[in-house]
């Protein structure tokens, strides 16, 4: 497969709709690590990016970061990984590996940080994604694959597990119980949950309507279950939360969620919005909260997140499908009709 054809499934426009599509890997460097896909998660982003909604799509465009493999090759300088080993890839295959920012295990905020799909690498090739036969990455932004973690339940952690995981690591070691919101219950939403439990803080999942309560006390062990519609229920919470992680993914009334902050509680925005969120000065001033960004995470807490589920005993909820289901998959993201992530079986489907 080194410098020859693959078949992955491509947008060809904003429409966003897939269709099998031949393309060229690039070749394979000394430290370059070659693997067959065996599974991809699929993230709302993907949809954001085949309908170029966000950044500036280039078509034809395979998606897909949230990558397992099996390694069918290895260049001579590569030392991390050998044949068979099962691997993983989420959101960035490259860097510059000289900034601070790169030197302090914080290379998601390179400014020369390389997608794994829609972006130019370092040698001019067009990066495509995990919705594909076969990928070739850098070692440096290969993490393992636990052997006792089954590959389709490590898909979701490259991506949405990893992106809960970064901004929540602050609270570890805490000498205070801590009392979270999960705001939205998707994909991110619901690792947030799974997360914040096995760290031992007490969560309170936030949901526009009551339809998930049952799930998220029942299913995922969340705590208590506020319905933000409901402006009793949000009183009630009022100065209550050390932290909010924000993971829902379209436009949302961020002013709304400021109150149920305590003093210096946090709102941690990890949802990709494609539009601008709004909010009061005075509600961040008088209360003495923050808002604030995470992106992704990074290599290293990438591993470390898939160590942590390991070490909890922890499941991701998916719904596994074959690559020829992955339209209609979208249809149903975008309605927020599934529990809790799709899973590309993309090793099991005929790709042609």
């Amino acid at each position: 497969m080194d410098g020859r054809k693959v078949t992955g499934w491509a947008a060809r426009d904003s429409s966003g709709i897939l269709f099998p599509y031949s393309f060229n890997l690039r070749k394979t460097g000394p430290e370059d690590v070659v693997f067959k896909v065996l599974y991809c998660g699929v993230d709302h982003t993907d949809l954001h990016q085949v309908r170029n909604e966000i950044h500036m799509t280039t078509y034809p465009l395979v998606p897909g970061h949230e990558v397992v493999g099996e390694v069918i090759k290895v260049g001579q300088e590569v030392k991390k990984f050998g044949v068979g080993d099962v691997v993983g890839v989420g959101c960035m295959v490259g860097s510059c590996g000289e900034c601070t920012r790169c030197k302090t295990n914080r290379e998601q905020y390179c400014n020369n940080m390389v997608f794994t799909y829609n972006a130019i690498y370092k040698d001019g090739s067009f990066t495509q994604g995990g919705f594909s036969s076969a990928m070739v990455v850098h070692q440096n932004y290969v993490v393992n694959i636990p052997e006792k973690l089954a590959p389709e339940q490590a898909a979701p952690l490259l991506c949405a597990g990893v992106t809960a995981y970064s901004p929540l690591k602050q609270f570890i070691g805490s000498k205070k119980a801590i009392k979270a919101g999960i705001l939205g219950l998707g994909g991110v939403g619901h690792l947030g949950v799974l997360i914040a439990k096995a760290m031992g803080h007490h969560v309170t999942v936030i949901s526009s309507s009551d339809k998930k309560r049952e799930e998220a006390l029942t299913d995922l062990g969340a705590d208590c279950f506020l319905v933000s519609s409901n402006s009793a229920e949000m009183n009630k919470l009022k100065n209550s939360l050390d932290y909010i992680l924000d993971t829902v993914p379209v436009n949302h009334q961020l002013q709304d969620y400021i109150p149920l902050l305590d003093v210096q509680g946090k709102i941690l925005v990890v949802g990709a919005v494609p539009e601008p969120l709004q909010f009061s000065a005075s509600g961040l001033i008088l209360g003495g909260t923050s808002i604030s960004g995470s992106f992704i995470g990074s290599i290293q807490e990438t591993q470390e997140i898939l160590d942590f589920w390991v070490e909890k005993g922890l499941k991701t909820k998916i719904e596994v499908v074959k690559m020829d289901y992955v339209n209609k998959a979208f249809e149903r993201m975008e309605k927020n009709d599934v529990r809790y992530r799709f899973v590309l079986d993309v090793a099991g489907s005929n790709l042609e």
